[in-house]
């Protein structure tokens, strides 16, 4: 994953050598094989080079062909031989990722954004129209901020260059924090108002004067696949999928995938062999990474990833990430946290961890993420009962409503129920705000503290097609809340969602993926010649997973005085009383919302982090900076605070 900086100044004035030179240092550690400058009148963009194919060792970036215009371009392109074959162009297949988009570019414009598969993030700098785009994949898997006044736009993709060289003052954006509580924030969001992002399938314009934001892609629920067979959708899944994995062991050096044991990650691994046994993978070697916690007799995955590690006849990395302290590895950390939970702990895991890449020289990690959300691994019937009541489909309402009673041990009137109530106006419970929260905090965030949901529409797309792309929302904010990693550097990459499958999972019955008593019907029924059966056919990998409460018992009074001290409550987010109420009841081992309560230690530790590194203003005089009034992140001592990184 290669990093990207840029200065427009609107008035022309060159960049300064110095303030190029500070932000390369801030660059330089995700960014460690090569660089990259291009400068004009006004402009300046600056590349870092991280090269995980063998194409990208070949690049010059930023890249400008003859017409003049600028690239910068991070990313794996995917269908790099369709696209030469529809340019026809004097390009080769041996033309770099970067060639074959500029290319496309001058050919269609912005309409070429939608014809880019893969994971990436693009900047354009068009000198003869003075057009500044920037652009993201569908999915979102690239960082890239950007901060735009009257005199300047300023972009990167790391947040430190926005945060230090201007000598700007920031304030903590609220909306954001709101969305750590729920969902995840929105994807336009950074944690620092003032400081944008370009969401996801879509692309930013900036011109002198004005700032646009505009979608390029999306998901059309009027496309359907239907099969006659089960056989037939099972081939269908099993091509995508395979050429989904095969994509991503496009890599010159050794790929690491996670094995957790799950479905997921054991099915990427073992189709990931598959292709590499047959040739078609560019890849080396394939090696494995499996955390386990050998204190959680709910969370020790060894029975089942060793189960892979035998059929592939090698064993993998393991790593045992029992905690080591929440005020060792957490609350003292010295690492500056820019975004909440960004900060990189050194305790014995990520040494492991870190160890291990940089021995093996793997520079690309295969994620299973989102594999539940997309292949029907969360057992609800709900979207499709929701499509037979809609289309009025009554008789098969009925025989469906009474398969599911019979699965779920439950009346079938409390199916129906539930189904015609995602229709009906009102907020899910689970969606509920945390009660420790402020109720003005409540009331001024509401949206974004119940995770942006809305209930199904009676008009438009199918409830199932509608539920599936607030899945994926929620997904793309998820992703949006990992920057890149620095110690060690590294690419992650997501087989599940690679946009070629979704489109499939989204078009296709949802029976095919999720029936009563075979959640992720499609996924085992396509790979059982592929996964060993113990681990395909396993029960659901759901646990009650004790090391918070047990975390929160042991280490009771650094979180007791967390609690009486909180940046978060001094700003209006947190009740203090009603979160130590809380803590209290996780101490005595009655039922909390414990992923909120978690991420509320998340935004405090953050805010500390902050506060500590000397970025809370503090010109007020600090008492007065947390009575109420939202903090300023003030970037007085730039030279101080790059130095102490």
């Amino acid at each position: 994953m290669s990093v990207q900086f840029g200065r427009w100044d609107f008035g022309s004035r060159p960049v300064e050598p110095d303030y190029l030179a500070r932000a390369e240092s801030l660059l330089a550690p995700y960014g460690p094989d090569s660089r990259g400058l291009h400068a004009e009148s006004g402009v300046s963009m600056l590349y870092r080079a991280f090269h995980t194919t063998s194409e990208s060792r070949h690049e010059t970036q930023p890249y400008v062909p003859s017409s003049g215009t600028a690239f910068t371009w991070d990313g794996r392109l995917d269908n790099r031989g369709e696209l030469l074959q529809e340019l026809k162009c004097r390009l080769t297949s041996q033309a770099t990722d970067v060639e074959i988009v500029a290319a496309a570019y001058e050919q269609w414009g912005s309409h070429c954004f939608s014809k880019l598969l893969g994971d990436w993030a693009l900047v354009i700098w068009n000198s003869k129209t003075h057009l500044l785009t920037m652009a993201k994949d569908f999915l979102g898997t690239r960082s890239l901020y950007y901060v735009i006044d009257s005199d300047a736009i300023v972009w990167s993709t790391v947040l430190e260059p926005l945060l230090f060289l201007d000598g700007r003052t920031f304030s903590v954006e609220e909306e954001y924090v709101a969305g750590w509580f729920s969902l995840f924030p929105a994807t336009h969001l950074s944690p620092y108002s003032g400081i944008s992002s370009v969401p996801p399938s879509c692309y930013v314009e900036v011109t002198h004067g004005t700032c646009k934001t505009l979608s390029y892609w999306d998901f059309d629920p009027q496309k359907k696949v239907r099969y006659r067979s089960d056989g037939e959708y099972e081939e269908a899944f099993r091509v995508l999928f395979e050429r989904s994995v095969a994509r991503r062991l496009r890599s010159h050096v050794p790929v690491l995938a996670e094995l957790s044991g799950g479905i997921d990650s054991s099915s990427i691994v073992c189709m990931a062999d598959t292709i590499l046994a047959t040739g078609n993978g560019e890849a080396p070697r394939l090696d494995t990474v499996s955390y386990y916690k050998a204190s959680e007799q709910h969370w020790n995955e060894q029975a089942y990833f060793s189960k892979i590690e035998k059929k592939r006849d090698r064993t993998g990395c393991h790593i045992d990430i029992t905690t080591a302290g929440v005020s060792e590895s957490v609350i003292d950390g010295d690492s500056l946290q820019v975004m909440p939970g960004s900060g990189r702990y050194a305790n014995a895991a990520t040494k492991h961890f870190a160890n291990f890449v940089e021995t093996q020289g793997t520079r690309v990690l295969l994620s299973g993420f989102g594999g539940d959300e997309v292949t029907g691994g969360i057992p609800t019937a709900v979207p499709e009962l929701a499509d037979l009541l809609r289309a009025f489909q009554f008789r098969h309402l009925a025989r469906q409503l009474k398969s599911w009673a019979l699965n779920n041990r439950q009346p079938w009137l409390h199916l129906f129920a539930d189904a015609v109530r995602e229709f009906l106006p009102g907020t899910p419970t689970h969606l509920d705000p945390a009660p420790w929260l402020n109720p003005g905090f409540v009331l001024r965030q509401h949206s974004a503290l119940i995770g942006y949901s809305s209930r199904l529409k009676v008009l438009g797309p199918a409830p199932s097609f509608q539920t599936s792309l607030f899945a994926l929302d929620v997904l793309r904010r998820q992703l949006h809340c990992e920057g890149p990693s620095a110690q060690p550097v590294y690419e992650k990459r997501y087989p599940l969602l690679d946009r070629d499958l979704l489109e499939f999972l989204f078009a296709i019955p949802r029976q095919q993926l999720l029936r009563p008593g075979q959640r992720r019907s499609l996924l085992r029924r396509a790979l059982t010649q592929i996964v060993p059966d113990e681990v395909l056919n396993r029960r659901r990998k759901a646990y009650v997973c004790r090391e918070p409460f047990s975390l929160i018992s042991s280490e009771w009074a650094t979180f007791s005085e967390i609690s009486r001290n909180m940046i978060s409550a001094a700003i209006g987010i947190v009740e203090p009383s009603e979160f130590l109420d809380a803590l209290v009841r996780v101490r005595r081992g009655q039922p909390v919302r414990m992923a909120q309560l978690m991420h509320t230690f998340a935004i405090e530790i953050w805010l500390r982090n902050l506060r500590r590194h000397g970025l809370l203003a503090s010109d007020r005089g600090e008492d007065a900076a947390f009575q109420g009034i939202w903090p300023e992140i003030a970037i007085a001592a730039t030279q101080t605070q790059i130095g102490r990184r």
